[in-house]
């Protein structure tokens, strides 16, 4: 090649080269051959910006969310402005009715959500400039199969006896005893320490060293909402209980004697003859607590295992007269009509259970059964001695008091 070709070929490439930089150039955008343009943008934003509402919604629980709370999480708030409307519906359409607080800066459902249930919240609000902003959320609340409630006796506003313990039955096996245990608080007025104790996965019992105070007020606390119980499974339950101790009702049966001593306030005020259990069927003995009360009931021995050798029940009496369950495996204090009215105070004929003299109907006044059926309030205290038998287990029934105070808070979880 010659030098004049040389020459020539470099200044073709440099000319090629050089159009690609100006293009380069061109398509990275000069600030000085688009300043225009960016100022404009700025202008547009900073316009927007001067449109859009400064009140800021916040709804809970956040949008999606598919473990949510029946208690507390449902919620709207607004900072920089006031709610002007909200509505809460499920999946469905159904409204859920809510209130707006006084200075219109939040909202609630006015009652408990329902489990397993979709929601849909939609709210508006305004700043002082009176701009308007909206939010959306939908939810779905937790379901049965990953929720516990624990049903408990007594009731709330009930009257009982010294003896009742506050009893939880949880619906779900508890694996973390401790952190459920710490959500459930009971206290005295008397100010007596209270200990529970988990008989099982799904029971816990709470109780004081010593019977309660009489006319003393328990309140019992549930604050489970959200408390994992075992994996996966969370409490909903939020409440407060409080139930009143009445008077001091203790009745000592004496198998031995045939009588039932009832006490009030450490006075004897009655004495009443009884027939206890046979010695083929012995009476447990220990400390029980009256948890049910019946005016009439039916009673079956194949529920309790007295059947005969065809199977059938070895007593079947439809209309037993005034029945005060002692023990969930079927121990009754309650009424006997059909007994000769001698056996009372003389021989004990019973499958178990410590019979009174009765009347068939149940409406005799005048009877021992009628006169401590209606002297007796759930939680009073029955102590049977002397029958032969062995101690009633603490959990069957409400009779952990046979249980010492030590083996009782050793098996609390906290």
């Amino acid at each position: 090649m010659t030098d004049s070709k040389r020459r020539k070929g470099l200044m073709a490439a440099s000319a090629l080269l050089g159009g690609v930089l100006v293009l380069t150039a061109c398509s990275g955008g000069d600030d000085k051959a688009t300043g225009g343009d960016a100022s404009s943008q700025s202008q547009a934003d900073a316009a927007a910006a001067k449109k859009s509402s400064q009140a800021d919604i916040a709804i809970t629980p956040k949008d999606g969310s598919d473990n949510a709370s029946i208690n507390n999480s449902a919620a709207v708030t607004v900072s920089k402005g006031t709610l002007t409307g909200v509505t809460m519906t499920t999946a469905d359409g159904t409204a859920v009715a809510g209130t707006l607080s006084a200075d219109k800066t939040s909202w609630k459902p006015n009652t408990q959500l329902e489990r397993s249930t979709t929601y849909k919240v939609a709210a508006e609000a305004k700043d002082s400039a009176g701009l308007v902003a909206h939010e959306n959320a939908t939810f779905t609340t937790v379901s049965p199969a990953n929720s516990f409630i624990g049903t408990f006796t007594p009731e709330d506003g009930s009257t009982v006896g010294v003896g009742m313990p506050v009893s939880i039955n949880f619906d779900k096996q508890i694996t973390n005893k401790a952190a459920v245990q710490k959500g459930i608080t009971v206290s005295s007025s008397s100010g007596q320490e209270v200990a529970c104790h988990w008989f099982s996965t799904q029971r816990m019992d709470c109780r004081p060293e010593t019977y309660w105070k009489e006319n003393s007020t328990v309140t019992l606390k549930l604050a489970l909402d959200g408390v994992e119980g075992a994996s996966g499974v969370y409490g909903v339950q939020q409440k407060t209980v409080t139930f009143h101790i009445g008077r001091n009702q203790i009745s000592y049966v004496d198998a031995k004697t045939k009588e039932m001593k009832v006490t009030e306030d450490g006075k004897t005020i009655k004495t009443i003859p009884i027939s206890a259990g046979s010695p083929e069927h012995t009476t447990y003995e220990g400390i029980m607590v009256m948890s049910e009360k019946y005016k009439q009931t039916r009673m079956n021995g194949t529920t309790v295992g007295f059947t005969d050798n065809d199977g059938k029940a070895e007593y079947d009496i439809k209309d037993v007269p005034h029945a005060i369950r002692l023990t969930n495996s079927g121990t009754f204090l309650h009424g006997n009509y059909w007994g000769a009215k001698s056996i009372f105070g003389s021989v004990n004929t019973s499958h178990g259970c410590v019979g009174l003299s009765d009347t068939k109907g149940a409406n005799d006044t005048t009877t021992p059964a009628y006169w401590m059926y209606t002297h007796s309030i759930i939680g009073d205290v029955v102590v049977v001695s002397r029958t032969g038998d062995k101690t009633v287990a603490p959990d069957n029934g409400l009779n952990g008091w046979n249980m010492s105070w030590a083996d009782w808070k050793a098996g609390s979880a906290v």
